[in-house]
């Protein structure tokens, strides 16, 4: 359902597909805005397909940013937002499964075959809500299909991408592949290796992060692309669990329980550093199982997700940012099964961790898709209600100005007696800045101190 913002973009578009055609071109919305129309969802993006030429699109519109003028491709900026606006065209000499070698101008319907999937093959007149459909994008979206335009074996030779978009437009859409496109996608699956990391990277957020998450990770196993990009949770099918603790099975199901419960925002999406701790926490399991008389264990295997969750970030050149994060919630995740034992220092250290409410949800998703026992994560709510900020982050009793009066040379030393101070704070121990200074004098003082 289309929400306010949406419908200003469509008013927008609308009024960039009216100007073409004023003077004199034909234009039609295009692609996954009118498949998104039809289904009745909001759309991301708003592109228009046009036998304008670039320099003639850039004559009619005041602020544009030219994309690929070789491609005729211009981005026309509207109240800030930018539509991408296409020349009608061909392509063709896809020697690197990437990029086209020739461009020729072309007729609409000879446009909309050059495309990858026939429900994004769609044209629509916004004014009238006339469709052009010249390769059955209708009947696949009423039969919620993902069939290539023309043969699939050329669509995915053109662009290597294209196999891991067809699992996502399965997964998002909640759609099925069509069996000949499937089988293509299966036995060519090894090309998507040839494709940029970054460009895989968003495919997969995209794939996790808007709903279906289980079923698209499902979909990159079964059609091989999952043991070509990230095998090391391929390596994760049969790795069994206490039952105990994960009646669910191995780790594999383990992993796809927690996916298909990710939360989901008023966007209908869901966080991409939640989604990829979910997908990497027990990443390391299948390297530490170990199993005796006494049953199975995983001894260090946090320490080893972490490792190898680190190497998998950095192939598809996540931001540092992203990294440290689902970095640091990976290795957190098992820090919860010692909430009710902590001291209330450590417990409240731990509560206003960076990013905490990430690493709730993660333990959260993590009993849910086990055990389902929830005692800790109720503990830990239950707790961020009763402590105030300040109990969480009080002001300081002491500073290292005070260290200086109180005679004590400057150096490391200060960061340890100023965490320790802290730390009785936390615990209700030291209140004032007296008693601060007094607990320094006699733990760190003590041959000052009178006998």
């Amino acid at each position: 359902m289309l929400d306010q913002k949406n419908n200003l973009q469509l008013a927008a578009a609308m009024g960039i597909v009216r100007r073409l055609k004023d003077a004199g071109h034909e234009a039609y919305l295009v692609g996954g805005c009118v498949r998104d129309l039809l289904l009745g969802k909001a759309s991301e993006d708003f592109d228009i397909s046009t036998s304008a030429r670039a320099g003639q699109v850039q004559a009619l519109f005041g602020k544009t940013v030219p994309l690929g003028v070789k491609f005729g491709v211009i981005a026309v900026i509207e109240e800030g937002h930018s539509y991408e606006v296409a020349t009608f065209r061909t392509e063709e000499g896809y020697r690197d499964g990437r990029r086209p070698e020739s461009v020729s101008y072309a007729t609409a319907e000879q446009d909309v075959r050059r495309r990858d999937f026939t429900i994004n093959g769609l044209m629509m007149d916004p004014e009238t809500g006339e469709i052009l459909d010249y390769v059955g994008g209708r009947d696949d979206l009423g039969r919620r299909l993902i069939r290539t335009i023309g043969d699939p074996e050329v669509r995915f030779s053109e662009d290597h991408l294209r196999l891991i978009r067809a699992v996502r437009f399965a997964a998002n859409l909640d759609f099925e592949i069509e069996d000949g496109t499937f089988q293509v996608v299966r036995r060519m699956s090894a090309l998507i290796s040839t494709c940029s990391a970054e460009r895989i990277r968003e495919e997969l957020i995209k794939t996790l992060c808007r709903g279906s998450a289980r079923r698209g990770l499902e979909l990159l196993n079964v059609t091989g692309l999952l043991e070509e990009i990230i095998p090391e949770l391929k390596a994760l099918q049969g790795v069994e669990q206490p039952p105990l603790f994960h009646p669910e099975g191995d780790v594999w199901e383990h992993t796809l329980r927690m996916l298909a419960l990710l939360p989901l925002d008023e966007k209908g999406q869901a966080d991409p550093r939640l989604a990829w701790s979910v997908l990497l926490h027990d990443v390391g399991k299948a390297t530490t199982r170990f199993e005796d008389e006494r049953g199975i264990h995983f001894y260090g295997h946090t320490k080893e997700s972490q490792r190898m969750a680190e190497d998998i970030l950095e192939r598809f050149r996540f931001s540092r940012t992203d990294q440290e994060t689902i970095i640091n919630l990976i290795a957190s995740h098992m820090l919860f099964m010692n909430v009710t034992q902590m001291r209330p220092g450590r417990l409240k250290r731990f509560l206003r961790i960076p990013e905490f409410p990430l690493h709730l949800e993660l333990h959260r998703l993590d009993c849910l898709g086990s055990h389902g026992m929830l005692d800790n994560y109720k503990f830990c709510k239950k707790k961020l209600e009763e402590f105030a900020t300040a109990d969480l982050h009080p002001p300081r009793l002491i500073t290292g100005r005070d260290l200086i009066g109180m005679g004590i040379p400057p150096g490391p030393v200060y960061g340890e007696i100023l965490r320790a101070v802290e730390e009785a704070q936390l615990n209700g121990e030291l209140t004032d800045t007296g008693d601060a200074i007094v607990w320094v004098r006699k733990n760190w003082l003590k041959d000052q101190m009178p006998s």
